[in-house]
């Protein structure tokens, strides 16, 4: 990422302060392109379609840096992958998991992989002094979201009902976390889930 960005360039960024130009241009495989199609389409016969590339192209839009640069090569969004949690998207960088949208009925819900830090009370990765109160004032109603720990810095956020994944992206604190994770493992090196990014799915992230 810092060939494209120095650190400056992804703090001004990571602030809100900057949104650094990204190119009009995106490299593409056709063969890819195809691979995913169908899945793609079985994605779009699902009750949760519309809110899934709504959500898409809003997470995109702000929790990545310059995606057009970087799609692919350093974040990825796989449709319907085959893991036993059933997800309908999910988006990857480096080795981890960013962002995961799931069936719930036919609602939907999220998993945010986050920084604890940005989450506590005083900025410690402590799970006992996790804000509570924050993490709820984050979504439409507090049980519309829920927590599990994970490994060192690291925890899991899963927000229930679109409404609620939308005012937790807006939410400008619960944002700047995003943005630090995704910084955080885009910056780890090339993404490892290359070969499961699905285009048709990158086209409505990007507004293509």
């Amino acid at each position: 990422m810092r060939q494209f960005l120095d650190p400056q360039q992804q703090r001004a960024w990571l602030e809100g302060e900057a949104t650094p130009p990204d190119t009009d241009e995106r490299s593409e495989s056709l063969e890819q392109r195809f691979k995913y199609t169908a899945r793609f389409e079985k994605l779009l016969r699902r009750p949760q379609a519309q809110d899934v590339l709504e959500i898409l192209r809003l997470y995109d839009a702000t929790c990545i840096p310059i995606p057009r640069t970087t799609e692919r090569t350093y974040w990825s969004v796989s449709c319907l992958p085959s893991t036993s949690d059933k997800p309908l998207v999910r988006v990857n960088a480096s080795w981890m998991e960013l962002f995961t949208l799931l069936p719930d009925s036919d609602s939907l819900r999220a998993r945010f992989i986050l920084h604890l830090s940005d989450f506590t009370t005083d900025g410690s990765p402590e799970p006992g002094h996790l804000d509570t109160a924050f993490l709820e004032s984050c979504v439409m109603q507090p049980g519309d979201v829920s927590h599990f720990l994970w490994k060192a810095d690291t925890f899991g956020v899963k927000v229930r009902g679109a409404a609620s994944i939308r005012k937790f992206l807006a939410t400008p604190r619960a944002l700047r976390a995003i943005r630090n994770f995704n910084l955080t493992h885009m910056n780890r090196g090339r993404n490892a889930y290359q070969a499961s990014h699905c285009y048709s799915l990158a086209d409505h992230m990007l507004g293509d």
